[in-house]
């Protein structure tokens, strides 16, 4: 199908009803819309039921004949093919949408496209939130009730200037499987849809032309399963609904009454349409019998008071539950004999109000064969091909992760589109994040998050593709979950507040010591690895005590801190300097400080006046949280013990380069960290491996010309 004033170019709407197959074949030029061929054929039995199929295949072959004998009257291939959907569980949905500019723009056809887009979207969002059943629903259709211009209600805003522009517009829901079944007969007879509407919306643009909808006007299609009603008022359709009601009942009567098959119903059904005063047919038993219309008719009053009732019902309740001003009436069904009078009268209006309306709403269709159908049978079907000018109800399908997806055809669909409606699961699309830890430090809420997974990986047709890309009918998407990342892991040395050592000078000598913590109120070494839910409370000093265990220096007398006499378990902040001799006789540290000393179940807290009496840590201190480095502070004064700057210097190998020693009479292992570079702020392993000639060392081990020293990180378990 090409363009549109293309008179090769032939448009080919189907309206598949629960009774007949009606196809028209046309074209639009510029004087209007040509009908060149019309075929209707009944379904050999009852295929369809209440406007759904049921018998699929068999459907399918009817659409076959159906395009075969219009292709034989036109002389060439039908492949593409406008259907409608009949209203048999409808839904519906009102909404109103907005976009704003900035600055003011005038408004062309893509915004107000995009509005309808929108709206669409919104309205499928809020179905969703209120479909209480298990069935899935598309959206098959959709209509502006009316436009707004900087809030203002306007005819059409195209051309306009404006900074926000707005609608008010109604969307229509069908179950999936009704939806389906249409697409699968049509497929079956080589078809492909190029337009799927309502028919309602297909009836009512023929039926009630636009300059007709400023009045409070409702159309009932009747077929055979089914009574289709739209309302219009104030320019506008308002309303779209559906009574599971219509032809079908009056014949299964007439097959109670006459005890004749359906068929047979169906051709009395028709006389009396036609006018006969008298029927003859033969019963199921053989029989021949003869009856008259009147008979049948009075049968057929309560079951049309039924059915007018439900339909005038309806009309009342889509119409805010009030009666309209006017009926039209078309389709099949309607043309029975007192069904109009009978729809005035439930709704309270007048009979002339009330009429069957074909060839009279169909004066601006150009019918080029004289022979041509112009009853109200044709007003859905015309409707139908129209549609496909419009063109704004279509779906596509795509394979998702190897399931058939169908998805309404707004333009710029996506990856994203179809996980969504293929109800893939949200999570998978993006990288999933490790198992975060939550840690309370000093009081403060600390999270660490898990590592970020991989994300999914998207191919369009075997190409590598994203969210964002763009697919189309027949597109084969595949989508490989996203993977979680490793959950986190935090020790001690990663909180901030323990990274930075703690400055302090010890017997003239500048040197870094770890911060220590608490863990849930107990001491723990800075690898230990945190939970969630850990409650840590750094310490912002050491106690002489602890300070001479780090420095495996024996603690003598003379204990001064800041210049003040102190004891073992004075505090020792940021900052502060201590002095105390260190004598080989002095009293070895388990007798000196016993480990009943310190409680390391007390809480400390990094509050700097906490007293010692509240809270001390335990003795248990390793070697790996000795001093980052060493510095001689002031002038060059001389470690503790040093004496005056003789100049004596020596030699020795550290971790394979050597370093030469000078400023002191003697020296110990701690000052080898002048020279080499070795930094203990950003712990790379366990602990620290301390060698000298290939024997364990003590920090203030002495050292002679031509030791070999080994300074390593033990490695991380």
């Amino acid at each position: 199908m090409g363009g549109l004033k293309d008179r090769e170019s032939y448009v080919f709407g189907l309206d598949i009803g629960t009774r007949s197959v009606v196809g028209t074949v046309g074209y639009r030029s510029d004087d209007g819309f040509h009908v060149v061929a019309q075929e209707v054929i009944e379904h050999s039995s009852r295929a369809m039921l209440d406007g759904q199929i049921h018998d699929i295949i068999k459907v399918g072959k009817t659409v076959s004949m159906v395009k075969e004998r219009l292709e034989a009257k036109i002389g060439e291939k039908l492949t593409e093919v406008c259907i409608a959907a009949a209203g048999r569980v409808l839904k519906t949905v009102t909404v109103t949408v907005s976009l704003e500019y900035d600055p003011e723009k005038e408004i062309t056809e893509e915004d107000i496209y995009n509005l309808s887009v929108s709206g669409i979207e919104q309205a499928y969002s809020e179905f969703q939130s209120v479909n209480d059943t298990d069935m899935k629903f598309y959206l098959v259709g959709y209509t502006p009730i009316r436009y707004y211009l900087n809030g203002y209600q306007i005819g059409n805003p195209e051309g306009h200037k404006a900074r926000k522009i707005g609608a008010d517009l109604i969307a229509t829901f069908l179950p999936d499987d009704v939806v389906d079944g249409l697409y699968k007969a049509v497929e079956l007879a080589g078809l492909s849809v190029a337009n799927l509407t309502l028919e309602p919306i297909a009836a009512i643009s023929v039926a009630i032309p636009e300059k007709f909808r400023l009045l409070n006007l409702a159309l009932v299609d009747v077929g055979a399963g089914t009574s289709d009603i739209s309302i219009t008022r104030d320019g506008s359709i308002v309303a779209y609904g559906m009574i599971p009601t219509a032809g079908d009942s009056l014949t299964e009567m007439i097959v109670q009454k006459c005890l004749v098959d359906f068929d047979m119903a169906e051709t009395i059904k028709k006389s009396i349409e036609e006018g006969h005063d008298t029927i003859e047919f033969t019963d199921i038993m053989g029989l021949p019998q003869k009856i008259t219309t009147d008979e049948i008719y009075e049968a057929l009053v309560p079951y049309i008071d039924d059915m007018t009732t439900k339909v005038a019902d309806e009309i009342k309740r889509l119409n805010g539950d009030r009666s309209v001003s006017a009926v039209f009436v078309v389709g099949g069904g309607g043309k029975i004999k007192g069904y109009t009078d009978k729809l005035s009268e439930k709704l309270g209006i007048i009979n002339e109000r009330v009429a069957i309306r074909g060839e009279e709403v169909m004066k601006d269709i150009i019918f080029e064969n004289d022979d041509a159908i112009k009853d109200s049978l044709m007003v859905t079907p015309v409707g139908i091909a129209l549609s496909y000018y419009e063109r704004n109800n279509n779906f596509l399908i795509v394979t998702f992760n190897g399931e058939r997806v169908k998805l309404y055809d707004n333009g710029h669909l996506t990856v994203s589109d179809a996980a969504i409606m293929a109800s893939f699961p949200n999570t998978d699309l993006f990288p999933k994040r490790g198992k975060a830890i939550t840690v309370t430090i000093d009081g403060n809420t600390k999270i660490y998050r898990g590592d970020e997974g991989e994300p999914c990986r998207i191919s369009v047709n075997s190409e590598p593709a994203d969210l964002y890309s763009e697919i189309k009918s027949s597109d084969v998407v595949e989508v490989i979950p996203s993977s979680p990342g490793n959950d986190a892991h935090v020790r001690l040395s990663d909180i901030n507040e323990l990274k930075k050592p703690l400055r302090i000078t010890v017997n003239s000598k500048l040197i870094e010591l770890p911060r220590q913590a608490l863990v849930n109120g107990k001491t723990q070494d800075l690898f230990c690895e945190l939970k969630d839910g850990d409650v840590v409370k750094t310490v912002q000093y050491h106690t002489v005590s602890e300070i001479g265990k780090i420095l495996d220096t024996p603690v003598g007398g003379n204990i001064r801190v800041n210049n003040v006499p102190a004891e073992l378990s004075t505090k020792v902040y940021e900052g502060f300097s201590v002095e105390y001799d260190i004598s080989a006789e002095s009293i070895p540290f388990d007798e000196l400080y016993p480990d009943d000393e310190f409680s390391s179940d007390d809480e400390v807290s990094s509050d700097d006046e906490v007293s010692s009496d509240d809270e001390t840590l335990t003795d248990d201190i390793s070697s790996d949280r000795a001093f980052v480095n060493t510095e001689t502070p002031g002038n060059g004064s001389a470690a503790s013990g040093a004496g005056k700057n003789t100049g004596t210097s020596i030699t020795v190998t550290a971790n394979g380069e050597q370093y030469t020693l000078t400023g002191k009479d003697s020296y110990v292992y701690v000052d080898v960290f002048d020279k080499l570079d070795f930094d203990l702020s950003n712990p790379m392993g366990r602990s620290i491996i301390t060698l000298l000639n290939g024997k364990d060392a003590k920090y203030m081990e002495n050292l002679k010309d031509g030791d070999v020293i080994e300074i390593r990180w033990e490695d991380r378990k």
